[in-house]
């Protein structure tokens, strides 16, 4: 535990520049001088401007592909760590390759083990991130990891704007959980569908468990990659009677089809967050910045506060 006469630093990688930017305006502090580049064979070269010896330092780096933002992230603290920061805080609004979290298959790597262990292994002394894809992950590393939630961002919107008759349905069996918390606050049912994934960015909808038939739905989950699963629940949905259809997603990686699929699906808007950036704009797509939770949850570890009233799942 620090005390709060070591000053704070905010520093931030390539990845998403405008979050960073709006969590440091939110926190009230400019974010540091650093020197990030590549070399004409992609190295990446990085070097803190200023002296941060003794600081509680603060690295914001949302880690999506392409895997160079990993390394971005590791370099940041391996530099922090030599120039003789007093404590490391990862910043990891979204945390990449969380899905590959366990063996499900033979000869597969769990490569958010691995990667938990080289955050380790380079010194970072705690993590502060946003709706794992499987919240026991926090059980892969033996440091302090703070797990915010995209409800407590999202849920005051999807209550100002909720439609009569709603029903919250969970795509698949792991956004149960999750779907079950956001029908609790939103008062609403709640409706599951039985999906098969036959191979990676596949999925195809079996059964709906549950009553749809001339109601409002909104879909969630913890993030929204190809659109598959989500269109295809979507038509499902449709086709079982559901009268209008919304989802809400946290992390929006939408990679390969996913505007176009998503453009031309019956889902009438798509509520994100912006722990990553978008590639593009689309009218079906509306934002809502992580930055003021982000710079909250910042203000309460260096304060050494407590953080979990900010875990509203």
């Amino acid at each position: 535990m620090l005390s709060n006469d070591f000053p704070i630093s905010l520093f931030a990688g390539r990845s998403h520049p405008a979050l960073a930017q709006a969590i440091a305006r939110a926190y009230g502090q400019e974010l540091g001088a650093v020197t990030i580049k590549d070399f004409s064979d992609g190295e990446i070269y990085v070097r803190y401007g200023e002296s941060i010896r003794g600081t509680d330092l603060f690295i914001i780096q949302t880690t999506p592909p392409p895997a160079d933002n990993w390394l971005e992230l590791l370099f940041l603290i391996d530099a922090a760590k030599r120039a003789s920061a007093a404590r490391v805080t990862a910043v990891m609004p979204y945390f990449g390759y969380a899905r590959q979290d366990r063996k499900d298959q033979p000869r597969v790597s769990i490569a958010s083990k691995a990667l938990a262990n080289v955050l380790t292994t380079v010194g970072v002394d705690r993590i502060l991130t946003m709706d794992l894809h499987a919240s026991q992950l926090q059980g892969f590393f033996d440091i302090p990891v703070d797990h915010l939630y995209g409800s407590a961002v999202l849920i005051e919107h999807l209550r100002e704007q909720a439609a009569d008759n709603l029903v919250v349905v969970a795509p698949d069996v792991g956004s149960l959980k999750l779907a079950r918390a956001y029908a609790k606050r939103l008062d609403t049912e709640l409706a599951l569908i039985d999906k098969r994934r036959p191979r990676q960015n596949v999925a195809e909808v079996m059964n709906i468990i549950g009553d749809v038939r001339g109601k409002n739905v909104l879909l969630l989950d913890d993030m929204v990659d190809t659109a598959g699963t989500l269109v295809s629940a979507a038509q499902a949905l449709l086709d079982a009677g559901a009268l209008s259809i919304e989802a809400a997603a946290t992390h929006a990686l939408l990679s390969g089809p996913a505007y176009d699929r998503i453009e031309a699906s019956p889902i009438s808007r798509l509520l994100v967050t912006d722990t990553v950036p978008l590639q593009r704009t689309s009218d079906k797509i509306e934002v809502i910045s992580v930055a003021d939770h982000f710079a909250d949850a910042i203000h309460r570890i260096y304060a050494d506060e407590s953080v979990s009233t900010l875990f509203i799942p």
